[in-house]
């Protein structure tokens, strides 16, 4: 049987914070305030919540002290409380007349949120429901000696953290910390609810990326939930779509494209017969996006391309892993590494010729930033970043990652990479940082072509980081290619990624670093990585997840390894090579006997005789 603490808990957990004191301020358990003269003597006021109490009368209070779930108190408003009542049954959640306090979250909540109102501006939350999925949470505000409250729509079965009612309440950008469980389960929830209504593969990420763009409108942010239609909503969204990405300078073309997707959405009459307001309504997505994955995009100190993780975990339920449908996203460890590895900085100019989201443009920016002052930020969002993106889908997203995070101008190519003058642009742009996971097994142009490509965009010197299938780097795949590039270009390093660090596909990976426009001198060695073990470990529903807290320092000794190339036996090697050779470490690095175990050869035969039973040498029994 569920129980109230159930709904505590899930409480605090929600809102990411503990009894007792936290950073922003202070949560006080079951009334318990007997340090705050005033909020103590409100609570003896109010007294135990009567079972019939009109909204209007202040006059049937029991007797003792009224106990709410928790009040919560801010360092730096004293002004404003949070008052949060729980009940463990989603039928609980509220009478017709917010008439009965005693049995019901919302009614109990506003009843002691109007006495609380006499010293205080109130924030006051009810939840009912003791499972993530089917809690229901209602938020209203009280300010200070005011008769009438305001339902805050936009938080509705939302749970905030305190700070973040604040900056709702205040009409500020919201701002939370990355969580991959949030991401997940708001992901599926709008897949399958899309699902439902029989909206189009084609026109989901289009649905998702077009919202989040038309967020960026300040008149529609203000003015969404207060539209009376549901056509309103649609043609107001159209409005601001337009509108933001006219200001991005996004081509007439593009910006048709992306409108014209909301249209055939508006006529689905299976979507406009939710009314306003409802769970699986339009305003719900709206407020979903604007309240869980927009904030955490918005997160100042993050790398983490959010809306790629969102959208990867949204296709994920449409069959399979998404690859189909051209989306493998680049583990987010990964374009770290790559960045840190090509020396990005505040002076560089990046480019990914097959951007996807823009989850490596999104890590480069944030690394950018950090060294940056105010004057050269705006010019690192304005001036430094390039992407190229074939897929209608994928480039919609990759503008949306974009023009979230402020960039003044979104330099997001609609195209083939390969095309003459989206080429020719780029190479005006003295871009020296070139950065991209390429498409893999292409019927007519191989991985190393797009390596190719790239590098004949940077400046003299420029640096390319790819990760490519190791086949690239096998001396009898790609030969015409491979010598191509050792006549143009220098390869100085080359990393053997974790088998599985593309897990649940199965491809094996190196990451390659190039110098631009520099023929390869063969009598110079090239610095090889083995650098199989990241720490990461496979946890179910997550994937491969830094559990123990082991890549910071495992990435540290990597870089150090590369930038002194120093060898070390079992993890590094340095190889004067040509194009035929092989370009693995595999090859050349001197095993690190004192790490054998038993088991270790034991696997190696199982794995041999496996071989030989696939290939047909050896029969089984």
């Amino acid at each position: 049987m569920a129980i109230e603490q159930f709904t505590e808990s899930l409480t605090m957990q929600e809102m990411k914070c503990v009894l007792g004191e936290n950073d922003f301020g202070y949560v006080h358990p079951q009334g318990d305030v007997k340090n705050i003269d005033k909020i103590e003597k409100l609570l003896k006021k109010a007294g135990g919540k009567p079972k019939d109490c009109e909204l209007e009368d202040y006059t049937k209070g029991g007797s003792g002290k009224a106990k709410p779930e928790f009040i919560i108190t801010f360092n730096d408003d004293m002004n404003t409380i949070i008052v949060v009542e729980c009940k463990n049954a989603a039928n609980k959640h509220n009478s017709e007349k917010f008439n009965h306090p005693n049995a019901f979250s919302v009614d109990g909540v506003l009843y002691y949120a109007k006495f609380l109102k006499e010293e205080y501006n109130v924030i006051a939350v009810a939840v009912s429901g003791t499972s993530k999925e089917k809690t229901k949470v209602s938020t209203y505000y009280w300010a200070k000696g005011q008769e009438e409250y305001n339902e805050l729509k936009k938080a509705r079965d939302i749970i905030l953290e305190p700070k973040n009612y604040i900056e709702l309440i205040k009409g500020n950008k919201l701002k939370k910390a990355y969580s991959i469980d949030e991401i997940r389960n708001t992901a599926i929830d709008m897949h399958n609810y899309l699902r439902e209504i029989k909206v189009n593969e084609a026109h989901k990420p289009i649905f998702i990326a077009g919202i989040l763009i038309a967020l960026n409108h300040e008149d529609f942010l203000k003015s969404y939930a207060n539209l009376p239609s549901y056509n309103a909503v649609m043609q107001n969204i159209q409005l601001a779509i337009e509108s933001v990405l006219k200001e991005s300078e996004i081509k007439n073309s593009r910006i048709n494209y992306i409108k014209q997707a909301f249209k055939t959405l508006q006529d689905n009459s299976k979507f406009s017969e939710i009314p306003l307001g409802y769970h699986k309504s339009i305003t719900w997505y709206i407020e979903q996006l604007e309240m869980k994955i927009k904030p955490m995009m918005d997160y100042a100190n993050s790398t983490v391309d959010a809306l790629g993780v969102f959208y990867h975990e949204f296709i994920k339920y449409s069959g399979g892993d998404g690859s189909g449908l051209g989306i493998v996203l680049t583990p987010q460890h990964l374009t770290e590494f790559m960045c840190d590895v090509a020396g990005v900085n505040k002076n560089s100019r990046i480019v990914d010729i097959c951007c996807g989201s823009g989850s490596f443009l999104v890590t480069a920016m944030s690394k950018m930033f950090k060294s940056a002052n105010p004057e050269e930020i705006e010019k690192i969002r304005k001036d430094s970043l390039f992407g190229v993106e074939f897929d209608d889908g994928l480039y919609t997203l990759a503008i949306a990652n974009m023009i979230i995070r402020k960039d003044g101008k979104s330099n997001i190519y609609k195209g083939d990479c390969f095309d003459k003058k989206i080429t020719k642009e780029l190479k005006e742009k003295n871009i020296n940082i070139g950065l991209i996971n390429p498409p893999y097994s292409q019927k007519d142009v191989v991985e190393l072509e797009f390596v190719e490509h790239l590098l004949g965009i940077l400046v003299p010197g420029g640096t390319g980081v790819v990760v490519v299938p190791m086949s690239c780097a096998i001396g009898t795949k790609f030969k015409e290619v491979r010598e191509r590039l050792f006549k143009k270009n220098t390869l100085k390093a080359v990393f053997s990624m974790p088998d599985d660090i593309f897990y649940p596909t199965g491809t094996n990976v190196c990451v390659m670093v190039w110098e631009a426009h520099t023929p390869h001198d063969c009598t110079q060695e090239t610095f090889f990585g083995y650098c199989k073990d990241d720490g990461f470990v496979k946890r179910k529903k997550l994937g491969r997840v830094d559990a123990l807290n082991k890549w910071e320092s495992i990435e540290n000794e990597w870089l150090k390894l590369y930038r002194n190339r120093d060898v070390v036996d079992g993890l590094s090697a340095r190889k004067c090579i040509k194009y035929s050779d092989e370009w693995l470490c595999e090859a050349y690095m001197q095993t690190d006997y004192s790490k054998l175990r038993q088991e270790d050869f034991q696997q190696t035969i199982n794995n041999y005789l496996s071989y030989l039973v696939r290939t047909g040498e050896i029969h089984e029994n």
